[in-house]
């Protein structure tokens, strides 16, 4: 009988645990600049939630789901956070994204497409979530693929995407942190994605958007906006 309960207490302190998120920081602070997520080599299981923090001061960084095979482009129908740009001081209390993964069949892989004052991915700010201990599609081998990447894809995903997703924009939005480039709600194809599966195959994705004409439109507009305002060094990180 003790033992029962001994154990009816541990399984409930282990669900407790799992429903606890797990923090991810997004870029450096003002006192140690760094273009990188903090963890950055995650696991998860089913429902596990990522509370994705914009600590960047000043910085402009976004959470976009890419490939193994092309780990600096966005995943046709992967969810995106949009670019979060923190003033310099930093914000309290600073943005947060949630994102709950939704399937741990297959490894999911995530960068930040910001590219001032350089291309961030190519310079390591990439992430992984089940990323395999072994074989090529390793979390190691993803980095030096991403360092290799001689672009950065620009374009605007959704909430939702594959094995993830997210119910809202970051936020809070105040004290002078802006979103730039709102990602889709529920699920649709980024815009000049590069097709792939999440376990990093190069093959094409079977992915088709699911929001409206108007939704798509939408997409377009706040992907031309975001450019403009990155080549104007609004988004200067």
């Amino acid at each position: 009988m003790l033992f029962l309960t001994l154990a009816s207490l541990g399984l409930a302190a282990l669900v407790r645990a799992q429903d606890q998120p797990v923090q991810v920081q997004v870029g450096g602070t003002a006192s140690s600049p760094a273009f990188l997520f903090s963890p950055n080599n995650l696991n998860a299981t089913n429902g596990t939630v990522f509370t994705f923090t914009f600590t960047g001061a000043p910085g402009n960084h976004s959470v976009t789901q890419s490939s193994f095979a092309s780990p600096c482009e966005p995943l046709a129908g992967g969810f995106d956070s949009g670019w979060v740009s923190i003033p310099a001081g930093g914000v309290t209390p600073p943005p947060t994204w949630n994102l709950t993964v939704t399937d741990t069949s297959k490894p999911i892989w995530f960068y930040c497409k910001q590219l001032l004052p350089s291309a961030h991915c190519a310079v390591g700010m990439i992430g992984a979530i089940n990323a395999p201990t072994s074989g090529s599609n390793t979390f190691d081998n993803y980095a030096n693929n991403a360092k290799q990447s001689s672009n950065s894809g620009q374009g605007i995903g959704a909430l939702v995407g594959q094995g993830a997703s997210a119910s809202a924009i970051p936020g809070p939005l105040a004290n002078g942190a802006t979103l730039f480039g709102t990602p889709a709600s529920g699920s649709a194809t980024a815009t000049g994605a590069s097709s792939g599966s999440g376990s990093g195959s190069s093959s094409s994705s079977s992915s088709t958007s699911t929001t409206s004409s108007s939704a798509a439109n939408m997409i377009h507009a706040n992907s031309l906006v975001a450019l403009f305002a990155a080549l104007m060094g609004i988004t200067l990180a």
